[in-house]
């Protein structure tokens, strides 16, 4: 007797989208990222979709997004009475952030769902519940044999005390539920403990905190991850943090993929992803996260986040591959071998990227507003927004990303005047030691004074694999300044990374100059592809990164083209609403038949996302990432002062920008 095959669901003819409400610490534009990505997708397959967000600055609010679009607060009542006027087949929980999955949790608690029919679509309740109640998912990993932390549940102040009598302080906090480590923090003591366990019951809003043993200075390692209904797994991306366990990845810098594992780490980690997204029934994308002792090979699971995340949105544009695209493809029931590779048109989401670049991500804190705010990082997010940088080697990504982050023209060899006073070795030393926003620019203050890397990565938890190229760095400085600038020196110092206008300041040479020497010599960058699979196939909608070397993949667009200049990273005053404009700007460009190109660097943002414009240049938004590009795709325009022809464009990204445009145009 032959069993019967599980009966598929039909695929759902109208699909309720929650939106993830307003920009606010840990949840920024990523969330109007992987929705606005998502309704596209849904309504490709002849999906009828119904979106409820709060957030008007979004283009995931724009008319054309979805097929009903409701601007209303994002309450369980409010979405009750929509779902009872619309009448979805389903419900995509995962792709609006927090607010989103926590929503569908509601609704379904509230017995909404089953009484009007509705499907959760994708990752199972169940499966949500897993990886979010802390119990439960401290029970999955045991049932794996996963390495679990020390740890135990608390509903009460006095169960957390209790456990610390076994295992003492530091302490990590985890509060159930939130978004950006809400709520949570490290109790370095036992003063400490009662304010941060009251504090993350507090923020949870089932009143529960994971208390788990501290792995500070352990390596924080993550791993993007995709599962189908037939049970297919593939990984999308591996990312490793800079900052050791005890900084929100949120907040720490990011590289893609892992410079200092070794292999066996790397298959180790891979092999524990798939075997956790097998083990919770996720269909769709997720994240997990590990803590991995470099000494030894032990890991730890730190958490898995159910959902697109802010981690998500990097994976997608660092690897070219549309995660939230295919997750809500997935979550109709399409699988990984039948959706087709947006990107190059001739593979399967099916297949795992490859990168054959490195990709660096550091984030935009708001203490240049906020000047007098404590400025230590840890486990609870504290960054508005974050900015990427490609490049060929570690050094180039992490100057570029620094251009990216518009902090008063800062290069690495920024400083503050405070480190070369009397208090100043003891200011660095604090820098140094304590996680903040200012800390890479005082690891570099301290190599130029003397202290070895490896001093360094002792001191701090850095592998001392990144320390040792922060180094490198600071010795091409000092052979810049006590060189003469040759070709060749001139040469190996862009192919590192180094800009313009730190070029100037070390040679005491006008930033123009160095441009135009460089240009007359032939040292201009090259643009390279970001194609999902290292150039094994040919990419039908590849976007771009500016790189020295040799061989150029971008040909300049043929015809009318323009140039629409991004906003970069968001922060205090700055939120989606200048993206919101750039995006409106290349759809208006493409209906008059112009080009469009997009210069960005917010991995967040639809701007950003592959098919938006008809080219998307990964780039800094100053005065040298813009130019570079305009002299590539103008093909020959002459040098300034003379004029390349233009016309006036607006306030297009953050600021009033041109749209530079072609002689045809």
């Amino acid at each position: 007797m032959t069993t019967p095959a599980p009966i598929t669901p039909a695929p759902p003819r109208t699909v309720f989208v929650i939106g993830s409400g307003p920009i606010v610490i840990g949840q920024a534009a990523e969330f109007d990222y992987a929705g606005t990505q998502a309704c596209r997708a849904l309504r490709e397959e002849g999906v009828r979709v119904v979106l409820v967000n709060s957030n008007p600055a979004t283009i995931m609010t724009d008319e054309d997004i979805a097929d009903v679009v409701y601007i209303e607060p994002l309450t369980v009542d409010v979405l009750r009475r929509i779902i009872q006027r619309e009448r979805p087949d389903g419900l995509l929980p995962t792709l609006g952030g927090q607010t989103g999955l926590n929503l569908a949790v509601q609704l379904a608690e509230a017995g909404v769902l089953d009484k009007y029919h509705v499907r959760l679509l994708g990752t199972p309740l169940e499966a949500i519940r897993k990886a979010e109640d802390r119990a439960l998912f401290k029970e999955t990993l045991e049932s794996l044999g996963e390495p679990a932390i020390a740890s135990t549940i608390c509903h009460s102040l006095e169960e957390a005390r209790a456990f610390a009598l076994s295992v003492p302080p530091p302490l990590i906090v985890r509060p159930a539920y939130t978004l950006g480590g809400t709520g949570g923090g490290i109790a370095d003591s036992w003063d400490d403990l009662d304010t941060k366990v009251l504090a993350g019951l507090h923020a949870s809003p089932i009143h529960q905190i994971l208390l788990e043993r501290s792995l500070l200075g352990w390596k924080e390692v993550e791993y993007e991850v995709m599962r189908d209904s037939a049970d297919t797994c593939i990984t999308i991306c591996n990312m490793e943090n800079f900052d050791p366990v005890g900084v929100h990845t949120g907040d720490s810098i990011v590289i893609a993929p892992s410079q200092t594992l070794s292999d066996r780490d790397y298959q180790m980690l891979r092999s524990a992803s798939l075997r956790i997204i097998r083990a919770l029934g996720i269909e769709g994308g997720c994240n997990i996260q590990f803590a991995l002792d470099p000494r030894s090979s032990q890991y730890y699971v730190i958490e898995v986040n159910p959902r697109v995340s802010r981690s998500s949105a990097l994976a997608s544009k660092a690897t070219g591959y549309p995660i939230a695209r295919v997750a809500a493809k997935i979550a109709i029931g399409k699988l990984l071998r039948d959706i087709p590779n947006a990107v190059t048109t001739k593979t399967t989401a099916a297949f795992e990227p490859a990168l054959d670049y490195c990709v660096l991500k550091i984030p935009r804190w708001p203490f240049d507003k906020f000047h007098r705010a404590e400025r230590t990082i840890g486990t609870q997010m504290k960054a508005t927004g974050e900015v990427m940088a490609i490049d060929r080697s570690f050094e180039a990504a992490i100057q570029k990303a620094v251009r990216s982050l518009e902090w008063d023209e800062r290069d690495l060899d920024w400083e503050e005047k405070t480190w070369d006073g009397p208090e100043g070795a003891d200011i660095l030393d604090d820098l140094v030691r304590r996680p903040n926003d200012q800390r890479i620019w005082a690891l570099m203050a301290s190599l130029r004074r003397g202290m070895p890397a490896d001093t360094i990565a002792a001191t701090t938890g850095i592998d001392p694999w990144f320390t040792r190229r922060l180094a490198a760095i600071v010795q091409m400085e000092g052979r810049i300044q006590r060189e003469p600038l040759t070709d060749e020196l001139l040469w190996e110092a862009k192919r590192m990374g180094f800009g313009d206008a730190w070029l100037g300041r070390l040679t005491g040479t006008p930033e123009a100059e160095i441009a135009a020497r460089r240009r007359a010599v032939g040292i201009v960058p090259v643009s390279k592809m970001v194609d999902t699979c290292a150039a094994e196939f040919d990419a039908a909608t590849p976007y771009f990164y500016t790189t020295y070397e040799d061989e150029n993949e971008a040909e300049p667009l043929p015809g009318p083209k323009a140039v629409v200049i991004g906003s970069g990273p968001i922060r205090i005053g700055q939120g989606i609403e200048f993206d919101y404009s750039c995006v409106q700007a290349a759809h208006a460009l493409h209906a008059a038949n112009v080009r469009s190109i997009m210069l960005n660097n917010n991995p967040e943002t639809v701007s950003t996302d592959f098919d938006t414009s008809d080219r998307l240049y990964i780039t800094p938004l100053d005065e040298e990432g813009v130019m570079d590009i305009l002299y590539h795709e103008g093909a020959g325009i002459p040098n300034p002062p003379t004029p390349f022809p233009y016309r006036e464009g607006g306030a297009i990204g953050a600021y009033p920008c041109l749209l530079y445009t072609s002689d045809a145009a």
